[in-house]
């Protein structure tokens, strides 16, 4: 029987939850770098023991960790023993160091001033599909960074901020990459979304970069309705069976684009709102997708209090909400953009977490839900590994 690996990252730690097939016990770790923020960890699709994850920190900058037994041990790649004893009792080493490629020019800020780029943490690790040793990392301020020895060392793919980065915002969190997503069928096809900078798509391994935004609009930051970069796009999700197919949860509007992101379609329809921020899909029905609609952009918590997801399934135009399980009364809690994830057994099973603490599961594909965790510091990330 298949067993189920949760990783969740939290504003105080990392924390591992397992379980087998049945998804009906789970044994939760006690927190890995306690009192750390972890904004990301994410396993390799290569190894099932090799885990990298993103721990950050105001005072003590970005570190990689990289645990290759299934997160019982972690090591910063790059760091020597000297290093690991430093009086600061963390290891710089060459995983820490992001530095831009080129010259780092300069970037807009609110108010249209000028602004020189500068790095700050990694939002999201997206490991190889075939190699546990190469990886890719979102930076804020956005950019786009690759590994090909297991996390030692870091280089810039700076294609990216040649696509009118100067024109790029930051949303409320951050300028930032939050999202990359690897085409299984074309090893040298990513995908990227950017906070508030757009989507973007590499047919080069990360040479060249081109927004995909047609379609998009957002009137209220953008007045020029074909503007193609300077959209808040939250987050983009695809299936490995169709990656021409992507589903996108933007700041205001729910879109599809069935053409590798060369236009974009609004499939918001019937949902009580469409801003929120995580998006995915059911590992076995690559046409039904799942959203956490919240109330607006400056009202972040569920309408009425009520903690529903939201599911357009195959065949089907209409959103229905999802509340088995999951609170219906005074709820005003959070999710994430990397706070939801997809497992891929026979009946796929779904998971998020929140800014409240809890991860819920539901093993029939959204039909019932039940916390599988509780009393957590505040969600940022949950990640799944399904093991043999």
């Amino acid at each position: 029987m298949s067993k189920i690996r949760v990783l969740v990252g939290t504003k105080k730690g990392a924390f591992i939850l397992n379980a087998d097939g049945t998804r009906k016990n789970w044994q939760i770790s006690d927190p890995h770098f306690a009192g750390w923020e972890m904004y990301h960890l994410k396993g390799s699709a290569a190894d099932p023991n090799r885990i990298y994850a993103s721990q950050s920190s105001g005072w003590f900058g970005q570190i990689i960790q990289r645990s290759d037994d299934g997160g019982k041990t972690w090591n910063t790649p790059g760091s020597s023993v000297e290093e690991l004893k430093s009086e600061q009792g963390f290891p710089k080493g060459e995983s820490n160091k992001f530095v831009y490629e080129g010259e780092p020019g300069k970037h807009l800020w609110y108010d249209g001033t000028p602004h020189p780029w500068e790095f700050k943490r990694i939002w999201h690790i997206e490991p190889s599909l075939t190699d546990p040793d190469t990886a890719y990392a979102g930076a804020e301020d956005a950019a786009i960074f690759k590994t090909t020895d297991g996390g030692k060392t870091w280089r810039e793919l700076p294609g990216l901020r040649q696509a009118k980065s100067q024109l790029w915002q930051p949303g409320a969190g951050g300028m930032a990459v939050h999202t990359i997503l690897l085409d299984p069928k074309n090893e040298k096809r990513i995908y990227v979304a950017i906070s508030a900078g757009g989507c973007f798509r590499t047919d080069e391994g990360g040479k060249n970069w081109k927004p995909i935004t047609k379609g998009l609009k957002s009137p209220h930051e953008l007045p020029d309705p074909e503007a193609e970069v300077g959209h808040c796009v939250h987050r983009i999700a695809l299936h490995p069976s169709k990656p021409d197919v992507l589903f996108m949860q933007k700041h205001w509007d729910v879109l599809r684009s069935d053409n590798a992101g060369e236009l974009w379609n609004e499939v918001s329809g019937n949902l009580p709102s469409d801003f929120g921020f995580p998006i995915d899909v059911n590992f076995n029905e690559p046409e039904t997708i799942y959203v956490v609609p919240i109330t607006s952009d400056s009202l972040h918590y569920p309408l009425e209090g009520k903690l529903r997801v939201y599911r357009r399934q195959t065949g089907g135009g209409e959103w229905e909400p999802l509340t088995r399980g999951l609170p219906q009364k005074d709820c005003y809690v959070n999710v994430l953009r990397d706070a939801m994830a997809v497992d891929q057994l026979d009946q796929s099973g779904i998971y998020f977490g929140t800014t409240g603490g809890q991860v819920y599961c539901s093993p029939d594909g959204g039909d019932s839900w039940s916390a599988i965790a509780e009393h957590l510091p505040p969600v940022y990330s949950v990640e799944m590994q399904t093991l043999p």
